[in-house]
């Protein structure tokens, strides 16, 4: 059994759709025309499954942004918010069964920040119609329930290969698991995920960020051997130290052989703020890697946008790289990244 890393072949994508009785709602057109280009993206390469409260309303958009439907599914079920990363289920594989472990943890609104309680059961809604499509593939699926463990996707990173990249400040923040120590997290997170060991970054922090410091928005493995990584070069900017402590963490990580991993540096967007003059977290780290493809938010900041797309194209040779324009994702304090969950194939 093993965790795959997000370069495995996928089997589909999820998406949870915005609507009206959503945060989304004063920016609610803006927000859907950018899940329709995701969404044509994805449904062009695989197939896309999106969980919506109201599905008609879903269909109709995506008929109006010229969003080809014969890739898509989409399933009724009440949500409370969009970030599929951290409320859908984290897959593993067991190949020799052909069986998908489908696991579900608890998802407190990121520390019981923000209500939940419609994402959480959003896993137990679905596992059928998600079981149904694995068996057309002749894979079978097994629910693993690990609803008495608070943990998130957009919380942990794969190299597919055993070891688990992650950060102090979410894993051990005081509402996630707060009655466990350290070395207890850990352990669970190998005997989980099947891992052999866990990489820890104690400098991970974004301005704006509801997550208490996710991995998905500082550093990515790009390959067994490779991460990308949020860098900032100006000492004026609220991050720099904090990054700069970052990027000397990851110059020190080893890999299983004892090497340096090869490390691709991402610009730190310019800032970006809300209509109250609060920093939002924009950050090009927060890029999906799909079948032939990666996915990666842009912010209108030409020269960093391009830069980071040149960066991914290095880290991902084999793939096309895709700006898509997430401005309004970080309204919200998310991005691209977040808004999905990836599962896997055999």
């Amino acid at each position: 059994m093993f965790f795959p890393p997000e370069w495995h072949q996928q089997a589909f994508v999820q998406l949870t759709w915005p609507h009206k009785d959503t945060d989304w709602a004063p920016v609610l057109a803006d927000a859907i025309s950018c899940f329709c280009d995701i969404a044509r993206e994805v449904a062009k390469r695989e197939p896309l499954l999106i969980v919506a409260q109201y599905p008609e309303e879903a269909k109709e958009a995506l008929i109006q942004h010229g969003v080809n439907l014969d890739n898509i599914a989409i399933i009724p079920c009440a949500t409370n918010d969009t970030w599929a990363r951290d409320h859908a289920f984290i897959t593993c594989i067991d190949k020799q069964k052909r069986r998908m472990l489908l696991n579900d943890f608890q998802f407190n609104g990121w520390g019981l920040k923000f209500a939940a309680n419609h994402d959480n059961q959003i896993n137990k809604a679905i596992f059928s119609h998600i079981a149904d499509r694995y068996k057309t593939l002749g894979i079978q699926t097994e629910y693993i329930n690990h609803l008495d463990f608070v943990f998130e996707g957009g919380s942990i990173e794969s190299d597919g290969e055993g070891t688990l990249l992650v950060t102090s400040s979410c894993l051990l923040s005081e509402n996630r698991n707060n009655t466990i120590s350290k070395q207890d997290i850990e352990n669970q997170l190998k005997r989980y995920f099947h891992a052999e060991r866990v990489l820890w970054l104690h400098h991970s922090w974004l301005a704006g960020d509801d997550t208490d410091g996710h991995i998905d928005t500082v550093a990515r493995f790009c390959s067994s051997t490779s991460i990308a990584y949020v860098k900032c070069d100006n000492p004026t900017d609220e991050h720099y130290e904090e990054l700069q402590a970052m990027e000397q963490e990851l110059f020190a990580l080893r890999t299983p052989d004892g090497q340096p991993y090869t490390l691709y540096p991402l610009p730190l967007p310019d800032p970006c703020y809300d209509e109250e003059g609060l920093r939002l977290p924009a950050t090009h780290a927060n890029f999906l890697i799909i079948n032939g493809a990666v996915l990666v938010p842009t912010y209108n900041h030409p020269e960093k946008d391009a830069l980071a797309l040149m960066q991914l194209q290095k880290a991902f040779p084999d793939r096309e790289i895709i700006g898509i324009d997430c401005r309004v994702l970080i309204l919200q304090h998310g991005s691209l990244h977040c808004s999905t969950m990836q599962y896997p194939t055999i």
